[in-house]
């Protein structure tokens, strides 16, 4: 199970390199439109593998539809920071912030109390942020693709709160689900006089970040994770996620060329220790 959830972070962190080779292509919402499609098409085989009931009421779709708008509008702030920005930066800022803008939000809505070392993981969360966002050039933060990553971590968040609560209604793989299905039916909407069959005009390359994107970077992966927070436990499978910035910024380099900037580096790594000591036990 560890190397499938080595695999699975792996699967994750390329995909933003999938996601950078699909902007240069199309427009975002036929992006989008046949990204969620494809999602929905191979939950099938796994519905089937699963062989769980499809169950939908009232309580748990409260959680589908709105969680199929923060989906959306993700993969709407995703595409445009990718299209701007690197792909390894928009990894590294949206993993590690989302967690705290998570444990932020929790603490508001639910008046959690802290303590100390969750101040103290605030605090570093708050350096590596200054050094992830190039906050000493607030210029530079505000004409860079930083503010479409941030806006993707707080959305996340929102996705990760209703995602918890959601499992008191309905199972995550059924969850997932009905979420791409519809976002697809959604987005199918928002984009009709689109030329959505354009994409069939498509090289190899588009095809297998499409593919790739959808099928092994969404559902595999999300699988896989959802198997292993079975059977190794929520707060061991969470940890696996340090490994994504980490595989993000390599395929980045190697399949896009990107530069492996230094305060990414650096304030990802102080970021990934805020979250741990936000986290910790």
């Amino acid at each position: 199970m560890n190397k499938l959830m080595i695999l699975a972070m792996f699967l994750w962190g390329s995909g933003w390199s999938a996601l950078k080779v699909l902007t240069y292509e199309l427009p975002m919402d036929v992006v989008v439109f046949w990204r969620f499609f494809f999602m929905s098409l191979t939950f099938i085989p796994i519905l089937i593998f699963f062989k769980r009931p499809l169950v939908l009421n009232k309580d748990s779709l409260k959680y589908i539809m709105s969680s199929s708008v923060l989906n959306v509008s993700f993969m709407f702030s995703s595409f445009y920071g990718i299209k701007y920005g690197l792909a390894g930066a928009g990894s590294v800022i949206i993993t590690t912030f989302s967690p705290i803008m998570t444990f932020l939000l929790v603490a508001i809505l639910f008046r959690n109390k802290l303590q100390t070392r969750q101040y103290f993981g605030l605090l570093l969360g708050l350096v590596g942020g200054y050094i992830l966002l190039q906050l000493n050039d607030f210029s530079l933060f505000l004409n860079s693709a930083n503010l479409y990553f941030l806006f993707c971590a707080t959305i996340w968040a929102g996705v990760t709160v209703l995602s918890q609560h959601s499992q008191k209604h309905i199972h995550p793989i059924h969850y997932s689900f009905f979420i791409s299905v519809v976002a697809t039916l959604f987005m199918f909407f928002y984009s009709y006089d689109s030329d959505l069959m354009v994409v069939f005009d498509q090289d190899l390359k588009f095809w297998l970040s499409m593919i790739y994107l959808a099928v092994f970077g969404q559902t595999i992966a999300t699988t896989i994770f959802f198997i292993a927070s079975g059977k190794l436990g929520s707060e061991k499978t969470s940890s696996y996620m340090f490994l994504v910035p980490v595989f993000a910024l390599f395929s980045a380099a190697i399949l896009l060329g990107e530069p492996m900037q230094i305060h990414v580096i650096i304030g990802g790594i102080i970021s990934m220790v805020a979250v741990y000591f936000i986290n910790k036990k």
